[in-house]
């Protein structure tokens, strides 16, 4: 399948942009001092006001840049609609570093070029996954985009801005009607290569949580799951998305958050009950052969993505364990596993 992103140009090539590891590592906020019971309205007030002030002139921008008649004048437009989406986060991470006391620590990211397509995979505990994702990669990678439910376009405010920021929404089709009406077969793949061509001119971290739902121990139990600290990864979005663009993919970010503190809620991370959050961040190469495959129609292209997906998760696992274990060690734990801590289950 041929690439999202167009052939290079015979003019010299633009020089990455590598972003160091600046305020990476171990750091702790120094936040302002607040009664406990102030700290939630009023940071919860700002980042409402934050959200606000930038949604506002991103829509009036996203009306012009559907009025437009010219594909390059759209397309400078668009870059304009993500620095605004980019400041939007830089602006809700200086809220909570300033009013919540939570400790980060983060390790990975030191290479990453914002001039780069990725494919993010995360695992998912928590609403505050998102924020976590944002806060880490925002402006070391390309502006994050989730592949959304086709009914968050409802959500006030920020369902339009993600619509105008082209975020791709899904209309998932339950087997049954599947069934009663085959001809919607292949939707959610068209609605990927939509999203495709709209990501071709413009740097992209495409994002997904695989495991389909945040992680709950009832969820766990339920599942059987193999990891000690996650569920089952699906492969159909990811499927999705790599018979879409898989070519134009740079590589993947495989970026695994621990909460050693225990999951926790919005709630907690605005009134600064959360006291450490630590994100480890590996770059992987995609594989040549699950660029541009047909996973709906392709059994064996599904059972390698999904054996891929399984040691990725397996791997995971293991370096989930290492960094919950360094936190309560003390030592930021990288790569590796816990000592002496063995994988239950198995693949």
């Amino acid at each position: 399948m041929a690439p999202c992103i167009p052939a290079p140009s015979r003019a010299a090539p633009r020089r990455p942009r590598v972003y160091a590891a600046a305020a990476v590592g171990d750091h702790r906020s120094m936040p302002i001092a607040l009664p406990p019971l102030l700290r939630l309205p009023l940071t919860g007030l700002l980042l409402c006001a934050n959200t606000l002030l930038h949604a506002l002139p991103l829509l009036l921008l996203a009306a012009v840049k559907l009025a437009l008649p010219w594909a390059a004048a759209r397309r400078r437009l668009s870059r304009v609609l993500v620095w605004l989406a980019e400041s939007w986060v830089s602006a809700n991470s200086a809220l909570l570093r300033a009013l919540t006391p939570t400790r980060w620590r983060i390790e990975g990211v030191e290479g990453l070029s914002r001039d780069g397509w990725y494919l993010v995979l995360a695992n998912h505990q928590s609403w505050v996954d998102i924020p976590v994702l944002q806060h880490v990669l925002n402006r070391r990678a390309p502006f994050l985009k989730f592949f959304l439910k086709q009914r968050l376009i409802w959500v006030p405010v920020l369902g339009l801005a993600w619509w105008a920021l082209d975020f791709p929404f899904m209309r998932r089709y339950p087997r049954e009607l599947l069934e009663r009406r085959p001809q919607l077969r292949g939707r959610d793949l068209e609605s990927t290569r939509r999203a495709c061509a709209k990501f071709r001119w413009m740097p992209v971290s495409v994002t997904n949580f695989v495991e389909g739902t945040r992680l709950t121990d009832a969820k766990h139990a339920n599942q059987d799951s193999p990891y000690r600290h996650l569920l089952r990864p699906r492969a159909g979005g990811v499927g999705f998305v790599l018979g879409a663009m898989g070519d134009s993919l740079r590589s993947l970010l495989d970026v695994t958050i621990a909460y050693p503190g225990g999951r926790p809620t919005m709630a907690d991370l605005l009134s600064g009950r959360v006291e450490e959050i630590v994100v480890h961040v590996r770059e992987r190469p995609i594989p040549r052969d699950l660029a541009g495959g047909d996973y709906e129609n392709d059994p064996a292209f599904r059972q390698r993505l999904q054996d891929w997906l399984n040691g990725i998760w397996a791997e995971k696992d293991d370096v989930l364990a290492g960094l919950l274990a360094g936190a309560e060690g003390g030592a930021f734990a990288g790569n590796g596993a816990a000592p002496g801590v063995r994988r239950q289950g198995g693949q």
